[in-house]
């Protein structure tokens, strides 16, 4: 593309808790606030950027993150945090990464929780017979042997919910049935959800699964028992035993369930963060982080959630270092551990590390599946916003120059953006990952080589120039 001709419009999408909306900022606002060298030197990056992407869609590289990640998903499979397979899972890893001649590899062991789903399940009694599909919900506690049996209570929001005497609650069990908005609008029904119906004396909790489409297939993900309340067994139910449960509701009919739940929970097990490190040339204390969870859920294979992520920041520090592209600071890949039952990696890492987090030149993270590359959701300051979309630009031809702006972008790398580190997660073509997520669905069916070749080709490019710029990213 010809810098000359480039119209410097940067549209940037605001995402708040109640509403999406579009701001365009002109280009002379971020010209202004980068200046003309800096962004003449952006611009120098288009043919390393080129060949970047080359290598990996037409080259050596391609396919070759989809077929590494497949091996590694049917050799392991699920990876729950405590787990032996997860930790020969991490040893598979570092074997993975020396044979591509990478030798700067460490891991930290951190203290994570094994919670083991055992038996499952629920039938209604009342008004007819029916099985209940049903995944338990993390750290979940068990019911009596012989199950709880109880009448359903269908709640449509916390806002209806509050309005129920305890009365109306006690000895109940709480369906809660939100529509799914947003993922973030709608999950604290899944975390929150059993704590605030023991707290008006449920004897259980079932949530209608957080995704906006099922084949009967239940949805599992962490939840949280607040400190003082009694903990009650908590699940979740697919789609439609949630509809038909709330249609009979409706009509007057009562509801009544038996619910039977065994699992174990072990807090004292160890597992460890994975870091790897293609050293900087000028600046090696100075880091740009890649990074995803190697951690998974039960259910499923973790192919997605997060394999591809991990696969995809995995591939930044070989690719560089198959094309003998050293940046001034260190790119540094990290596999977070234990993520899914509270981010425990990442919290570890950085009290680990907490002294050290001023050479957090940017920290970057894909866990919001690893379908076709869109551009990157961003927090950081006004300056930060127009240097990462000047760069996006160079990615125009591959449909990923779009910039989200967030306060705190992803998952694992909240605990560092929030803390006024810049940072971004992967902005991907994503509408159908909550179909998938936290299910036996999520397997490698749903993965594209290609688009694993899109990702893991602009994950490492803009890796790179950043890693590579003459100046830090400002806070």
């Amino acid at each position: 593309m010809n810098f000359d001709s480039i119209v410097f419009i940067v549209t940037l999408f605001v995402i708040v808790p109640s509403e999406s909306r579009v701001l365009e900022i002109k280009s002379d606002r971020c010209e202004k606030i980068l200046g003309s060298d800096l962004i003449e030197e952006i611009w120098s990056y288009k043919n390393v950027k080129d060949d970047i992407l080359e290598y990996v869609l037409e080259g050596e590289f391609k396919g070759k993150t989809y077929d590494e990640l497949a091996k590694f998903v049917d050799k392991f499979g699920a990876r729950p945090s405590g787990t032996e397979v997860l930790e020969k899972s991490i040893d598979y890893m570092i074997d993975l990464t020396k044979n591509e001649g990478i030798n700067d590899i460490i891991t930290e062991e951190v203290k994570v929780p094994l919670w083991e789903r055992g038996e499952e399940k629920i039938t209604m009694l009342e008004p007819r017979k029916k099985d209940i599909e049903l995944l338990g919900l993390g750290k979940s506690v068990t019911t009596p042997p012989e199950g709880l049996e109880g009448e359903v209570v269908v709640v449509r929001s916390f806002e209806e919910f509050d309005n129920f005497s305890d009365e109306k609650i006690r000895g109940k069990i709480v369906l809660y049935v939100p529509v799914f908005t947003t993922y973030g609008e709608t999950v604290p029904y899944r975390s929150q959800g059993a704590s605030k119906a023991s707290a008006k004396g449920a004897i259980a909790s079932l949530v209608r699964s957080i995704t906006p489409f099922s084949l009967n297939t239940p949805h599992t993900g962490s939840q949280t028992y607040a400190d003082g309340v009694v903990p009650i067994p908590t699940a979740a139910i697919s789609l439609e035993d949630a509809d038909l449960i709330t249609r009979m509701y409706d009509r007057g009919e009562k509801v009544v369930l038996n619910i039977k739940m065994s699992s174990k929970l072990d807090e004292n097990k160890i597992s460890r963060n994975t870091l790897i490190d293609l050293k900087g040339s000028k600046h090696p204390e100075k880091l740009v982080i890649v990074s995803g969870h190697i951690d998974s859920w039960d259910v499923g294979q973790g192919a997605m959630d997060d394999g591809g992520g991990m696969f995809v920041s995995w591939a930044a520090p070989v690719i560089l270092k198959r094309l003998n592209l050293t940046p001034k600071r260190t790119v540094r890949a990290i596999f977070w551990t234990a993520e899914e039952l509270g981010l425990i990696g990442a919290h570890a890492y950085e009290e680990a590390h907490r002294n050290e987090s001023h050479n957090i030149n940017f920290v970057m993270e894909s866990d919001e599946g690893t379908f076709a590359p869109l551009g990157l959701a961003v927090g950081g300051t006004p300056t930060t916003l127009c240097i990462v979309a000047e760069i996006l630009k160079l990615f125009k031809s591959i449909n990923a120059s779009t910039l989200v702006e967030e306060d705190n972008p992803g998952s694992d790398i909240t605990v560092f953006t929030s803390k006024g580190i810049p940072g971004a997660s992967l902005h991907n073509d994503n509408g159908k990952y909550f179909w998938f997520h936290h299910t036996e669905a999520d397997t490698m069916n749903v993965e594209d080589p290609d688009e694993l070749d899109l990702g893991a080709a602009f994950w490492t490019a803009v890796a790179y120039i950043i890693a590579d710029l003459s100046i830090d990213i400002p806070r």
